[in-house]
């Protein structure tokens, strides 16, 4: 157990599958106080029970990510509840239409997909930021991508929302850097989620997909929560505005 993490209250986006339980689930056994959000209320009431079944304390807090109204209460309520936000993880997401083209690319999605991964990253840290300077610190990690470092067929607006959780998490890392406030960005390749089986349902799609990655395989998420980790916690001290691949050599 990562003792560090004790008492620390961790807000995570994105919480229903994937990368967010596997984050939330990881800092409960560390004895975090949890604050999960996303649109799936049914996924987080059944995580919330796991939750606690780890000693842990936890609250769901049903959010879309791209309505800043509903990002200010999710924030206001991990405050009501806990007091404050120590670490938060900007982790929801949409694939959007991968195999679309860029000139056939439906505005609606790209909307949509700009709405969610790029927007809603923003109006997180917006307000986040806002309490962490009440702390005198505080870490953030965003999670952008491959398709944020690279370009390839994951589609226009994807690869564009990635990139630019990039950018806005290095613009403002450089903003509160002397406020002891640390944000940086997570960037996996393919991940074996449920985002991944809903991409890849055809095998010789799905090989020439793990061939991309030079080790030959795609990653887990117990991979990607350990570099998350490594970002929440002051082992990485040193470390702001920059994104790490956890990508099996795939951007080199």
């Amino acid at each position: 157990m990562h003792t560090s993490f004790r008492d620390q209250v961790v807000l995570v986006t994105g919480s229903s599958s994937g990368i967010g339980k596997g984050a939330a689930l990881f800092f409960a056994e560390c004895g975090a106080r949890l604050v999960l959000a996303s649109r799936n209320e049914h996924a987080n009431t059944e995580l919330l029970k796991r939750i606690k079944e780890h000693g842990a304390h936890g609250i769901f807090v049903q959010t879309d990510v791209s309505k800043d109204d509903q990002v200010r209460k999710m924030v206001k309520e991990a405050v009501d509840y806990f007091g404050t936000i120590n670490i938060a993880i900007n982790n929801a997401g949409i694939e959007g239409t991968p195999l679309n083209k860029t000139a056939d690319y439906p505005e609606s999605v790209w909307d949509e997909v700009m709405e969610v991964n790029l927007k809603g990253v923003w109006l997180c840290m917006k307000h986040q930021i806002q309490v962490m300077q009440k702390n005198s610190g505080g870490a953030i990690i965003n999670i952008s991508s491959l398709a944020g470092l690279k370009g390839g067929d994951a589609g226009v607006a994807y690869h564009a929302s990635k990139f630019g959780v990039i950018g806005a998490t290095k613009a403002a890392a450089m903003e509160y850097a002397r406020e002891k406030i640390r944000i940086n960005a997570v960037c996996p390749a393919v991940i074996e989620t449920p985002m991944a089986e809903r991409a890849f349902t055809d095998p010789d799609r799905r090989a020439t997909a793990a061939k991309m990655h030079p080790v030959g395989r795609f990653g887990t998420v117990n991979e990607v929560v350990a570099t998350i980790a490594w970002l929440a916690s002051a082992d990485s001290a040193f470390i702001t505005g920059t994104a790490i691949p956890v990508d099996g050599g795939a951007s080199c």
